[in-house]
């Protein structure tokens, strides 16, 4: 069975995106080839990395990357994380690619102590888990 190509897409590819390619990894990758990227490539947030360590998925590996077009019109599915990605997302060509938009707040603009900052980061990591839970179970 060919697996479905997956590409995450957020305006940074730092922090939501990653998180979203961790769990869908994680939970689907038998299922799915699993790609992400932003508008711009911001590196890898720190702190996303450590939430995804705290719920067991090692994203340290993981690059910060531009959108490839050829993936794009390649992807079976393009889902973009954030509004500025949604509404900035390059022109896909190919009709039967299905694309939804998942919006979460950014963790990476949280203020406060690093306590709190690190409670939005659980809390959007928490989110995105949920939501990959529900794709994965019924391909939705």
């Amino acid at each position: 069975m060919t697996k479905k190509l997956v590409y995450f897409l957020c305006t940074g590819n730092s922090c939501r995106s990653q998180i979203a390619d961790g769990f869908l990894n994680e939970l689907g990758g038998d299922q799915y080839e699993v790609k992400s990227a932003g508008l711009e490539a911001h590196g890898l947030n720190p702190r996303a990395v450590q939430v995804m360590k705290e719920a067991g998925v090692d994203i340290s590996g993981n690059s910060s990357d531009v959108i490839n077009p050829e993936l794009l019109n390649r992807a079976d599915y393009v889902i973009t994380l954030c509004g500025h990605a949604d509404e900035h997302c390059p022109v896909i060509t190919n009709k039967d690619v299905v694309k939804w938009h998942w919006g979460f707040d950014d963790p990476a603009k949280a203020t406060g102590t690093e306590e709190e900052i690190m409670t939005q980061f659980r809390q959007v990591r928490d989110s995105i888990k949920s939501r990959i839970e529900t794709f994965v179970k019924e391909g939705k």
